[in-house]
């Protein structure tokens, strides 16, 4: 049997990223500069804010202009009504808005603390958006790595989600491209011989994890290369990993 060999490397260099910048050309130039030479199947796993950066999604408070909705929530808790108005516009649907905490489900079906709206790592008085669309995101990333190495890579777009019951924060996946996000048992036989019924491992989730255990939020490393895991390229999509609604137990 053969025995993974996984390397996570945080790739430096990154410089800071502004609208329209090419992000595959910036993490090949890096990638290369550090002596990490891009190989086949190497996994690339990319903050969400930078790719947000890149692609012109960042807000000025100061261009927002609250409604009465947003206005009365933020007085009682003590908000900024303008950041309250734009995490209104990104939501699909609130799903709580209670105790000062703002959850929704976003316009790609994610369900998150302030519809993915976030103010860490950006100026003063600017809030960053999700990316449109995140599998688009990964996908243009990774034609511009291919390109460049010429070898086949897959891209993860990575986010921080917390989790129902439990505490603390985990690094997600929000884009893919170029693997599948779902690695599924069922209808294998376990050690003792038991067929799985119910094993489907999110991989995509996983993988973005360990990005960010080399990445950080404070240490201006936006991007790593996870070396060795052996995937299953292929076409799959963020969406793969959004449980459908009729199988939601917990929606109210």
């Amino acid at each position: 049997m053969r025995v993974p060999d996984i390397r996570v490397i945080a790739i430096p260099g990154i410089p800071e990223i502004k609208e329209n910048d090419d992000l595959g050309d910036l993490i090949f130039g890096s990638a290369t500069g550090a002596g990490l030479h891009v190989q086949a199947k190497d996994i690339f796993v990319v903050a969400q804010k930078i790719v947000s950066k890149a692609e012109g999604r960042l807000i000025r408070l100061s261009d927002c202009t609250p409604s009465p909705t947003a206005a009365d929530w933020a007085q009682v808790y003590g908000k900024d009504p303008r950041r309250v108005e734009i995490v209104l516009g990104q939501a699909r649907r609130m799903v709580r808005m209670e105790k000062g905490l703002l959850i929704a489900q976003t316009h790609h079906g994610f369900i998150c603390a302030n519809a993915g709206v976030d103010s860490s790592n950006v100026p003063p008085g600017i809030v960053s958006l999700l990316p449109e669309d995140p599998d688009r995101s990964a996908e243009r990333i990774r034609t511009g790595l291919e390109i460049r190495s010429g070898v086949p890579v897959a891209v993860i777009i990575s986010d921080t989600f917390g989790r129902p019951w439990r505490e603390g924060i985990t690094n997600i996946a929000i884009g893919v491209s170029g693997l599948h996000p779902l690695l599924d048992y069922r209808g294998q036989r376990d050690s003792y011989g038991q067929m799985l019924e119910a094993t489907v491992i999110a991989i995509a989730d996983e993988l973005a994890g360990a990005g960010e255990l080399v990445m950080g939020k404070t240490s201006r490393l936006p991007v790593a290369l996870i070396r060795g895991f052996d995937f299953q390229p292929g076409s799959g999509s963020s969406k793969d990993l959004i449980r459908p609604e009729e199988r939601d137990l917990f929606k109210n």
